[in-house]
């Protein structure tokens, strides 16, 4: 469904053209969950959500994979001004 923002968000990564939020850092610290994880993530995995920012407007993407670990991570990120992938949040799903 998403299939060329997918591939452009996969170029993106494979060119290490990415910006890790804050937020998102610190919510990778809490969940154990590695840079690794999130490019295996966004490289193997699949946008399962789109959502649209109300104040903003601009689209952000929820992907769905495996962490290098095997565990489940859910990857927010969305396409950024200066053409990089932004990381917006990453967490492990709840079993």
């Amino acid at each position: 469904m998403f299939e060329r923002v997918l591939k452009q968000l996969r170029s993106l990564i494979r060119k290490r053209q990415y910006i890790i939020t804050v937020h998102a850092l610190e919510e990778m610290g809490e969940d154990d969950v590695l840079v690794v994880d999130v490019e295996n993530v966004v490289l193997t995995g699949r946008i399962i959500e789109r959502q649209v920012d109300r104040a903003s407007r601009e689209r952000k993407y929820v992907l769905a994979g495996i962490g290098c670990s095997g565990e489940r991570v859910n990857v927010v990120l969305k396409l950024g001004p200066t053409s990089k992938a932004v990381v917006i949040t990453v967490y492990r799903e709840e079993e």
